[in-house]
């Protein structure tokens, strides 16, 4: 039987990987699905185990539905989105923008899109929090939730692996470069869509904890976006990361623990032979990590915050922000 008492919050399929999370709480989340399945619009899919409180809706028949609260997570839902699928009174309930990345036209001045004070604005680091100009918005961060993994890290495999999807396309910004010259020299695989060219291809998310088990250290080159959803799951799975010291990395990974971070390059791929010549090391570091992970990104902790603001916003208690956080 159907329980009418739980919270029923529409948003669009954005981030597969973060919506699945998401999904472990105690909640009823409503996606829209058109015949093209554009972008926002593509329905639960065939990558993700999602459970059946993730609910699939025909766009033409949102308006006809009832939710508690409308999530936004990208510009494009908040400014063109809305107004096409949602009814006036849907658009008039409680919202809240989940805000995955941090700013892109300049790291410190540029003005979230977000300027309604009635809109609580969600960051998924306090990184992005930190650099986003967003007056007058009350704002809180809700750091990463995974998993606990059911593959555990071995690192028998002496080669190091990265997953970013559409790495060569993508260029510096996710550091494509960084991965081609050090691939030079050290052995680096690249799993994701996009890169069969230059390394294995995709994997799909439920196969890739046994995947990347058996590699010795995790790799991650981007210089400027959040904290990837798949260095937590990598962390959790207790595997050693490497990368730059950028963005919420540098407070994530501590050097010589849990791995190491750097912005000097050539002391990277000298960290990266340590741990291809000590696979000990690499284990303790491994471990390290999974202690980190399991600390700070618990599914628990994660469905519980979004769980306590969902009923906070939901019961129209918009108190200042301080008291979000």
């Amino acid at each position: 039987m159907y329980d009418f008492n739980r919270l029923k919050i529409f948003t669009w399929h954005i981030h597969g990987s973060y919506l699945f999370y998401l999904s472990q709480g105690d909640y009823d989340i409503y996606i829209p699905v058109n015949e093209t399945k554009s972008e926002g619009y593509v329905g639960r899919g065939n990558t993700f185990p999602f459970g059946n409180n993730v609910i699939e809706i025909p766009a033409t028949q949102v308006r006809e539905m009832n939710f508690d609260i409308i999530l936004f997570q990208t510009d494009e839902n908040y400014l063109c989105d809305q107004y096409e699928i949602l009814s006036e009174q849907q658009r008039s309930l409680p919202k809240i923008y989940l805000e995955h990345d941090p700013p892109w036209d300049h790291p410190t001045d540029a003005l979230h899109p977000v300027t309604d004070p009635s809109v609580i604005l969600v960051h998924v680091t306090h990184f992005n929090s930190l650099m986003w100009n967003s007056p007058n918005v009350q704002t809180l961060v809700i750091e990463h939730g995974v998993t606990a993994s059911h593959q555990p890290y071995n690192g028998t495999l002496e080669r190091g692996i990265v997953v970013i999807n559409n790495l060569p396309a993508r260029g510096r910004l996710l550091g494509f470069d960084i991965f081609e010259q050090l691939s030079k020299t050290v052995p680096l695989d690249l799993v994701g869509m996009g890169a069969e060219a230059y390394g294995i291809g995709e994997v799909l998310h439920p196969q890739l904890p046994a995947f990347i088990s058996n590699y010795r250290f995790f790799f991650n080159p981007i210089r400027y976006t959040s904290l990837g959803l798949a260095v937590c799951e990598a962390m959790m799975q207790g595997m050693p990361i490497i990368g730059l010291a950028t963005t919420e990395m540098s407070v994530t990974i501590k050097n010589g623990y849990s791995g190491f971070v750097r912005t000097d390059i050539d002391l990277l791929k000298g960290d990266m032979e340590l741990l291809l010549e000590n696979p000990l090391l690499a284990m303790e570091m491994g471990n390290n990590a999974r202690k980190t992970a399991e600390e700070r990104f618990s599914i628990e902790r994660f469905t519980g915050e979004w769980q306590q603001l969902f009923e906070t916003v939901s019961a129209k208690k918009l108190k200042t922000k301080t008291d979000y956080i």
